[in-house]
């Protein structure tokens, strides 16, 4: 596994935004480092078992409909291919 930092940029909802502030006010953290070992935390006890991860992703409001919105604009030709981003 590569030791190189991976950067991924997450989008909270406000309340979720305000409850890391909160949290990051609170442990005198900057916000980034908090979502970062929180986000870390999560996934080493996430269980990558395939059932797991679909209850996961059924949890979340309006996936599945995004999902599908993602697959109407791909099969309009309004996606990129992977190896072009």
């Amino acid at each position: 596994m590569s030791r190189e930092p991976h950067r991924v940029n997450v989008t909270l909802d406000p309340p979720h935004a305000a409850k890391l502030r909160a949290l990051a006010e609170r442990t005198h953290l900057n916000e980034g480092t908090l979502a970062r070992s929180l986000l870390a935390s999560a996934l080493d006890e996430a269980d990558p078992d395939a059932g797991h991860v679909t209850e996961l992703l059924d949890a979340i409001p309006g996936a599945l409909d995004r999902a599908r919105l993602g697959r109407e604009q791909v099969d309009a030709g309004l996606g990129i291919p992977l190896d072009e981003l």
